[in-house]
């Protein structure tokens, strides 16, 4: 299988098509593990008022992995209301204003380690998503911090709020270390058995050097 030559140059549509597939395979990686262990781990109830263990929310939505409510209760009757609508089956099952009678608004404390372990896993299959699109290992820490910074402003967006949980701050940072390090370890590595390889002497080399080196004697 023939390398593949890495440009060094400046290529604004290239680095925009490499960040758009980064951000794309890692919620695609999300989307893929996250919904069956919601629906193994976290509690039923409360997962199903939020939308579902397929709602956007639970990758989106920074509360969820903070292990906060992204509902509120109404003074006085303490019956709890949804701030967002949620959707469930193609159905909402809930809006703001609307009361709920079959959930007393308990979070389960399970929910947010799942959606945190899954945020890792797919920061794992991120190692080679860099490894493979990116290639050079001075580019790796930008772009996944880049990463890092787009799922930021869309959480943030989503949930109409700046996230505050420490818990959701020390995820990504291991995340993001765990990527910079290992990838980066990778790409060296696979830079330096392809120069070596590159510059590797055949066997006629040693030949032709003795005889020139007969031929001035």
């Amino acid at each position: 299988m023939a390398k593949t030559a890495v440009s060094n140059s400046w290529d604004p549509i290239l680095l925009i098509s490499q960040i758009i597939s980064l951000q794309a395979l890692h919620y695609l990686t999300m989307a893929l593990l996250l919904p069956p262990m919601l629906t193994i781990f976290a509690e039923t109830g409360s997962l199903e008022y939020e939308g579902g263990a397929s709602n956007v929310g639970m990758v989106m939505d920074w509360r969820q992995m903070a292990g906060r409510s992204t509902s509120r209760p109404t003074p006085g009757d303490g019956a709890w209301h949804v701030l967002n609508a949620v959707w469930s089956g193609g159905r909402q099952v809930g809006r703001e204003g609307a009361a709920s009678d079959s959930w007393d608004g308990r979070i389960d404390p399970m929910r947010g380690w799942v959606i945190a372990l899954c945020w890792m896993l797919a920061s794992t299959v991120d190692i080679y998503y860099l490894y493979s699109l990116i290639r050079r290992p001075r580019l790796i820490l930008d772009f996944t911090l880049t990463l890092v910074f787009n799922h930021l402003v869309l959480t943030t967006y989503y949930s109409n709020a700046l996230p505050s949980s420490w818990f959701y701050w020390g995820t990504m940072a291991a995340s993001s270390g765990l990527m910079v390090i290992t990838a980066e370890q990778l790409c060296v590595k696979r830079e330096m058995s392809e120069g070596l390889a590159v510059a590797s002497v055949s066997p006629d080399a040693d030949e032709m050097e003795m005889g020139s080196l007969l031929r001035e004697d």
